[in-house]
């Protein structure tokens, strides 16, 4: 058998970070077991659904690095399948037509309420004639479901789980207006894509027996179900925004890689002994359901971001460039040229051990970007430069000639010591407005490291700016 799992968003709004682990769950499965991937837009609430919103979706799961195998599916096209399969159920003594008009429901679920009864269809057309129908009332198509005995699903996360079938009702496949309701379309959409294993939220639980019973009427084979857990808050409530519960889009704004997130959410829920750091082919490796854990999750953003600290420190030089160069872009308001380029790139790996996300890392390159004198904000920064340590600057530039032609770390410590000590002053009084100096900031890289990145040139433009 070929597994194959799917991940079926409904396009209401972006793809949060709950829908994003399960379909990372789905693809470490299929991955694992060589299957297939598929990819459901769930669209038929056309009030509700948006094609802003599947383009979240779609670009969502491609920078999360999920691809899907095939064409996506969209549900809504796919509406006569589900109204032809609802009528073959009905040829089938497997659903009925209910004629009960929206008054009589109310007043039923009204008695039911004032009674303390659970509030469900009584079957009221269940075993009538259709003669009987009121010519004004258009039918709806409703499931015969089993009235005795019990619905058991062998959950592969959740354990066995049963409900007593006399707790459900004959719930509607076919609106009046002919259109297929939700959990008809998902039973169709699943046995038709040749899904084998469900894997999605336990908020979905309850649904599952609802939707196997229309797979035993149909005859079809039954999946392997997977029901995992929520993800909460650090506090144990239901994740929420204030929790960190926001878009995809939004961790890639603040300057998340897609691997690292991919790890974070892996570890959610999941587990392969005390392994915190895991790897794509490592994940595919190791993934299987009974790693899933039954309880719910708990979202921690400053595990992501140490996380996402780590991932930066181990991605090649080459590979973060062009990652991190349009955010300093941003930041200068303009391209950086060849020049500042080069500069960035020899200066990356000396701030990525000191950056936790794309974000930090391109507020701490950004003084490399552009030639000439940093802007100047901090208060703090411009109280260093008082007119003495301005003169200082305008004495060094001079001073550090001499090493021009052998410009690296070392060579530029000892010349700027030798200056400190021949003008009587302590290396602090001098590296503290040189730092203001070449970088606009009290907080850089070390000093000599941002010097042997500027070069020579560079550095006299920006201490004789600095002096002037």
């Amino acid at each position: 058998m070929t597994v194959v799992t799917r991940f079926a968003p409904s396009p209401t709004g972006y793809l949060h970070i709950g829908g994003a682990r399960t379909a990372l769950f789905n693809w470490l499965f299929a991955k694992h077991h060589g299957g297939k991937y598929l990819l459901r837009i769930e669209d038929t609430d056309r009030a509700r659904s948006t094609e802003p919103a599947i383009a979240a979706i779609l670009d969502g799961l491609s920078w999360l690095g999920l691809p899907w195998d095939d064409e996506v599916t969209y549900q809504f096209s796919r509406a006569a399948r589900h109204a032809e399969v609802a009528l073959d159920m009905l040829a089938k003594g497997h659903a009925y037509y209910c004629y009960a008009s929206p008054q009589e429901l109310d007043e039923m679920r009204a008695a039911q309420k004032a009674a303390g009864k659970p509030m469900r269809y009584d079957g009221r057309w269940r075993d009538r004639d259709p003669k009987d129908a009121p010519a004004d009332v258009k039918p709806v198509v409703r499931l015969k479901a089993p009235q005795t005995g019990q619905t058991v699903i062998k959950d592969a996360v959740q354990g066995e789980v049963t409900v007593e079938n006399a707790q459900l009702d004959d719930m509607i496949l076919l609106r009046a207006d002919g259109t297929p309701t939700y959990m008809l379309a998902v039973v169709v959409d699943d046995h038709d894509m040749g899904v084998t294993h469900v894997i999605r939220g336990d908020d979905h639980l309850n649904n599952a027996f609802r939707q196997l019973q229309i797979i035993k009427a149909m005859g079809w084979p039954e999946p392997v179900y997977a029901h995992i857990p929520l993800i909460h808050g650090p506090d144990g409530a239901k994740l929420s925004k204030r929790h960190g519960a926001l878009g995809v889009d939004a961790y890639r704004d603040m300057g998340f890689l897609p691997a690292a997130l991919r790890n974070y959410l892996l570890r959610l829920g999941w587990g392969h002994g005390d392994d915190e750091i895991i790897s794509t082919e490592q994940a595919i490796e190791w993934f299987d359901l009974a790693g899933v854990g039954r309880s719910a999750s708990r979202f921690d953003m400053a595990k992501l971001t140490n996380l996402n600290a780590h991932y930066l420190r181990e991605t090649p030089d080459a590979e973060l460039l062009p990652l991190v160069l349009p955010r300093i872009e941003e930041k200068i308001g303009g391209k950086v040229d060849d020049a500042g380029r080069e500069r960035i790139a020899r200066g990356l790996n000396g701030v990525k051990p000191r950056a936790r996300t794309l974000v930090e890392l391109a507020d701490n390159l950004a003084f490399y970007a552009r030639a000439g004198a940093p802007p100047i904000s901090d208060e703090k920064a411009l109280g260093i430069l008082t007119p003495d340590a301005r003169t200082v600057m305008a004495k060094l530039a001079p001073a550090l000639e001499p090493v021009a032609s052998d410009w690296n770390e070392k060579a530029i410590e000892e010349a700027v010591r030798k200056f400190a000590e021949a003008n009587g002053l302590k290396l602090g009084q001098v590296a503290q407005p040189l730092r203001v100096a070449l970088t606009g900031s009290i907080a850089s890289p070390g000093i000599f490291e941002v010097l042997a990145v500027l070069g020579p040139a560079e550095t006299k433009v920006r201490l004789l700016a600095a002096a002037a």
